[in-house]
């Protein structure tokens, strides 16, 4: 049991040591590129920049994806004030970003598997005027090479 979950917090760290490396390994490739990038609709990378610096609210796998969720301050201080378990909704300027890497094994423990190179960050703005039409959040994906935006409403 003590086991297990020792296991679980050295991939938690793991994974949260990935989120400082790996995005910031993507900046330097590409710092000019991707804060030109738009997707339809007028969402912009630019518009999250810092995000690397945001705090971490969680840590998930899904279709074969490492994820991490991060959340700017403004969303970070709506969570500390009980939403939205409290009914109330976020508040605009609330900003995340899901950032998605391709599972590998760990070379130095290979039980161990851990974030390898980057699939895409996603990001979620909440802006009630901009977007009302999808209750006041807007979204765009981007690909980790930066080259193909996708864009959305929740």
């Amino acid at each position: 049991m003590k086991t297990k979950r020792l296991q679980r917090i050295a991939i938690v760290a793991v994974l949260v040591s990935g989120v400082g490396g790996s995005t910031i390994s993507a900046q330097n490739k590409s710092t000019q590129d991707k804060y030109t990038l738009k997707v339809p609709g007028g969402l912009a990378f630019s518009e999250f920049k810092g995000f690397e610096g945001w705090h971490l609210v969680s840590v998930s796998q899904d279709g074969g994806l490492f994820a991490a969720i991060l959340a700017n301050p403004v969303m970070i201080d709506a969570y500390q004030k009980g939403i939205p378990q409290n009914g109330k909704p976020f508040p605009d300027g609330s900003k995340m970003a899901k950032i998605h890497w391709n599972p590998k094994k760990l070379e130095t423990f290979p039980a161990a598997t851990v974030p390898g190179t980057q699939h895409d960050v996603d990001f979620m703005v909440k802006d009630s005027k901009r977007f009302k039409d999808s209750g006041g959040w807007g979204w765009g994906a981007f690909e980790a090479r930066l080259e193909v935006p996708r864009a959305g409403t929740a």
